[in-house]
């Protein structure tokens, strides 16, 4: 297995991705789609996707620093992004709302980080909303599938959305797909980052490369086995399978509540609309 087996036609790529996005927006008969916008590699691309899609006067990017991490680097790289797409943007601050939150919680602890930074990802996902139903416009997310499989997101937070056009790109194709919408490789290629703590970096939680993460996805993907996947890859085993037990252990993070069988049909499980 070699990295080519990632390759895509992704003008083909854009062209889907684009029509999907149409399509979605005019049978919601919404008036467009807001999305967070973070200088980040992911958001990046699905703002540039949707401007096209859908005419840069129909989206609204909205940029959500908080005081802890705020780094005016992101904001630059956001407001390009915005100026390349032709893209309105609105800057809300969350420090004085997260505050709040934090000293209301009665069991709120500072040291927790994960929790923390857990309210900040929902915090984010409340503004974009509250956008969304003012101006009757959809959430449009941001997340791809590398970090959908690996759990790596904040349930109800980064993860909620009402449609996610990369989430079926693993993270080193939506940089491809990034360069071929023109994304400078600045950009593209700029190391990823929740941004929920000071200095957080993707890779180094997840403890690999996305460029291996990819491809041991692609092989679990395919019911490739384990040992097979790290003696292609050339990896120790141990590594596939600590990513294999991630991917599995995060399912409910992917998932609606789950909910018993008690009825003839059971909302999330047999009951099923078409959108």
């Amino acid at each position: 297995m070699t990295p080519s087996v990632l390759n895509l036609d992704f003008s083909e790529i854009e062209t889907r991705i684009i029509r999907f996005i149409k399509e979605y927006v005019s049978n919601s008969q919404a008036k467009g789609v807001v999305l967070g916008l973070s200088g980040g590699i992911d958001s990046a691309t699905v703002a540039a996707l949707c401007s096209k899609a859908l005419g840069n006067q129909n989206v609204l990017a909205l940029l959500l620093p908080e005081g802890e991490t705020k780094k005016q680097k992101d904001i630059d790289d956001a407001k390009a992004i915005a100026k390349q797409f032709n893209i309105e943007t609105q800057t809300i601050d969350m420090t004085s709302i997260l505050e709040s939150f934090y000293t209301a919680i009665p069991v709120y602890d500072q040291k927790n980080q994960i929790c923390k930074g857990n309210i900040k990802a929902r915090t984010r996902m409340i503004i974009l909303y509250y956008y969304a139903n003012k101006l009757n416009k959809i959430v449009c997310g941001s997340s791809d599938k590398s970090e959908t499989l690996m759990g790596y997101f904040t349930k109800w937070g980064d993860g909620a959305a009402d449609i996610a056009p990369t989430m079926d790109l693993y993270k080193t194709q939506v940089r491809k797909l990034a360069i071929n919408l023109g994304i400078p490789e600045s950009i593209a290629l700029k190391p990823s980052t929740p941004a929920l703590w000071p200095n957080q970096s993707a890779e180094d939680e997840l403890g690999i490369k996305y460029e291996t993460l990819d491809l041991i996805l692609y092989g679990l993907e395919r019911f490739i086995p384990t040992d097979d996947i790290a003696n292609q890859l050339n990896v120790e085993q141990n590594i596939v399978e600590a990513v294999k037990n991630r991917w599995l252990n995060n399912e409910h993070k992917r998932r609606l509540p789950i909910v018993p069988k008690l009825g003839f049909r059971t909302v999330g499980n047999d009951f099923r609309l078409p959108i």
